[in-house]
């Protein structure tokens, strides 16, 4: 079983000791986003759990627990967001250069192959223009290109819960022509750093410029850090260009504070802040207390590992 840490939020910005107390206690309660009266309880412990995938843009809260992760026998990487864009676009995150830092402590703690660069989403408007992306995209790369060895990057999809935030800063979605232009010179600048560079869910064929389609959870990945290979599946839930392998999301929506104004896990700040106040580290789900009435189901939960065979 691949854990996902989380599409929905940032745990580790935010919840890590709640993380920390949950893979302590071997169990997580998570809510069906579908069925709030509903929830999924879901065994964690490194016989079932075979890699956990964090999603984050700031993990320097959870950096001092790394070591405890694997000494309980958690092999795990992450997928790091970061953009040049500021606060109008990103309405609370730290300097962004604090975030760059961040990226290198994580990187010399963990590898460089255990840290994927996710310059994500690419949003095009007048400010943000082709030359404001390869300048930016370039500058970073200066910076984080000995701490990783792959980049992902997308071109923004108008999601409908955040339409109405991102109007007045980009009116449209990345036209065919820009995508080109934007991935020419976003592989020029990788391949000056052997940098690995991927599309996150895209249809668009870029491979005349060296890009392939990512799978940000990853088989072959997850393979080479636990030694071993997995019978793994595509994952039915997400959309039919993500090339990810199937994983348990233990996050909810509506838990994270960045205000980013691209995201699709977020429906309004003050739904947001609602949650969080909510929150207790020591409660076995994210959000909240768990009600008595709630129909709570065992999720089957086993390893994937193919254990006759090894890779290494």
């Amino acid at each position: 079983m691949i854990i996902s840490a989380s599409r929905r939020t940032d745990i580790p910005a935010f919840y890590s000791d709640w993380l920390m107390n949950r893979l302590q206690d071997g169990e997580v309660l998570v809510k069906n986003p579908r069925n709030p009266k509903r929830s999924s309880r879901i065994i964690l412990n490194p016989d079932v759990v075979d890699c956990i995938v964090f999603w984050t843009k700031n993990p320097k809260p959870m950096l001092t627990k790394l070591d405890a992760i694997e000494k309980m026998g958690y092999p795990f990487y992450f997928q790091f967001t970061l953009t040049p864009y500021d606060e109008t676009v990103e309405k609370r995150m730290p300097p962004k250069s604090e975030i760059m830092e961040t990226f290198k402590r994580l990187s010399e703690k963990i590898g460089a192959h255990r840290v994927i660069w996710r310059y994500d989403p690419v949003m095009v408007s007048k400010e943000l223009n082709i030359e404001y992306h390869l300048d930016a995209f370039g500058k970073m790369t200066d910076v984080l290109g000995d701490y990783t060895d792959r980049c992902i990057f997308s071109y923004i999809d108008f999601y409908a819960r955040m339409q109405k935030r991102t109007k007045e800063m980009v009116e449209h979605e990345v036209n065919e022509l820009n995508m080109n232009r934007i991935a020419e010179g976003f592989s020029t600048i990788a391949s000056e750093h052997q940098l690995s560079l991927s599309t996150c869910s895209e249809t668009i064929d870029l491979s005349p410029f060296g890009i392939s389609h990512a799978s940000c959870i990853d088989q072959g990945m997850v393979e080479e850090i636990i030694g071993c290979p997995i019978n793994a599946k595509k994952d039915p839930n997400q959309r039919a260009a993500c090339g990810c392998i199937e994983s348990v999301d233990i996050g909810s929506y509506d838990s994270c504070s960045y205000g980013c104004v691209y995201c699709y896990a977020t429906t309004s700040q003050d739904a947001v802040l609602q949650n969080m106040r909510q929150h207790n580290k020591k409660s076995s789900i994210l959000i909240g207390a768990p009600d008595p009435d709630d129909i709570v189901t065992d999720r089957k939960a086993k390893s994937q590992k193919i254990s006759q065979l090894t890779l290494f």
